[in-house]
């Protein structure tokens, strides 16, 4: 059963879309369950200034990435890397176990994007 906030993030995804002016893009799959994520972010001054997501995938991991797009700005690369999934995962009350891939999806984006380099 999926929460009201999966479900609003769900159906009012925040930064969804293209990020022409991205500094950092990747794309990561989860194998188990096909879903997809795009992540671009934007690098300034050493921060995040923004960061956008597609995702084709079921409603967790489009509701978690529209929460990891709001968590990651004014972030520094460092900070952003510290995320969880548990993090991801209360940040939207909670995802049932059989969507908890989601935030994992999450991170995976986290990793591709910003690999080891500060």
């Amino acid at each position: 059963m999926l929460n009201d906030k999966i479900l609003m993030h769900f159906h009012n995804p925040q930064n969804a879309g293209d990020l022409p002016a991205a500094s950092h893009v990747s794309e990561v799959a989860n194998p188990v369950c096909g879903d997809i994520m795009r992540l671009a972010i934007r690098l300034d001054s050493g921060k995040i200034a923004e960061a956008r997501f597609k995702t084709q995938g079921c409603v967790a991991s489009i509701a978690a990435g529209s929460v990891l797009t709001c968590l990651l700005l004014g972030k520094t690369p460092s900070d952003a890397r510290a995320i969880t999934p548990q993090e991801i995962s209360a940040l939207l009350d909670g995802l049932p176990p059989a969507s908890f891939h989601a935030a994992q999806l999450c991170v995976d984006a986290i990793s591709a994007v910003l690999g080891e380099e500060d």
